[in-house]
């Protein structure tokens, strides 16, 4: 084969650590931190942050994130390979959300014969996490995306009935995109917590989203924590963030 018509990939991996804004009771903007991305023809990136801090809203002690791609190649053709992942150590935001640890992480491998990659979110977790003082130890269910190689046996087979088992989850098949969560089980302590939730309510402080998946074909995005906090201060927060997908040139 020609060296300039063989077939090539686009890579796409991304991640950061912390990002968002607050808007009450001061508008402070939180650039996104230990964010980095892959360059469409693979390799490697990575990015780290220490001792950060915003006045006594949120804080870390550290966080990292590294992406990359590859291509493999095997007797039974080439491969792509790609990998996004993000760790963020002794979080605090407002001293209600603590986690010792957040680690989320895709990996995907893509055959060209396939029209999606296969992505996965094996040993994303979270360590420590504690809410208004109350452990709060989370079980994902990470077979979900082992088991669903694409978006559409990921909709039709993966999520179709987790509405009917008490969890979130919203599919929009005109649109081709879904949100669901790894989130198989909570154990706490805390009150007012539905354990086959992924979304937890605290009263005075906001709704506490996690281990969220957004999707669309060939593609992930996986939001280990998201914040909605409405009073007294009104911010978005999301903690450990990484997306995937990439494609074959045409």
């Amino acid at each position: 084969m020609n060296p300039q018509t063989r077939i090539r990939y686009h890579f796409h991996a991304e991640g950061h650590a912390l990002g968002g804004e607050f808007r009450h009771p001061s508008w402070i903007p939180i650039q996104a931190q230990a964010a980095t991305s892959l360059p469409t023809i693979g390799g490697h990136s990575t990015a780290h942050a220490e001792d950060f801090h915003v006045q006594d809203f949120v804080s870390f002690k550290r966080a990292h994130t590294h992406v990359s791609g590859k291509r493999r190649r095997s007797d039974g053709g080439d491969t792509y390979v790609t990998h996004a992942t993000t760790t963020i150590e002794d979080l605090n935001i407002l001293g209600v959300v603590t986690a010792a640890r957040i680690v989320c992480r895709l990996s995907s491998v893509h055959s060209p014969k396939s029209p999606e990659g296969h992505i996965i979110a094996d040993d994303s977790r979270f360590e420590g996490l504690r809410i208004k003082g109350q452990d709060v130890k989370v079980t994902l269910r990470h077979n979900l995306l082992v088991d669903c190689e694409t978006f559409d046996d990921l909709v039709t087979k993966g999520i179709a009935n987790d509405t009917k088992k008490g969890k979130i989850a919203f599919i929009d098949r005109k649109q081709e995109v879904a949100i669901c969560s790894l989130v198989e089980e909570i154990e706490t302590k805390l009150k007012g917590v539905d354990v086959r939730r992924h979304l937890i309510e605290v009263p005075d402080f906001g709704k506490i989203f996690l281990a969220e998946v957004f999707t669309d074909p060939g593609t992930r995005t996986l939001t280990m924590l998201r914040l909605e906090l409405g009073s007294p201060h009104v911010a978005d927060v999301t903690a450990g963030e990484t997306r995937i997908n990439g494609f074959p040139y045409p």
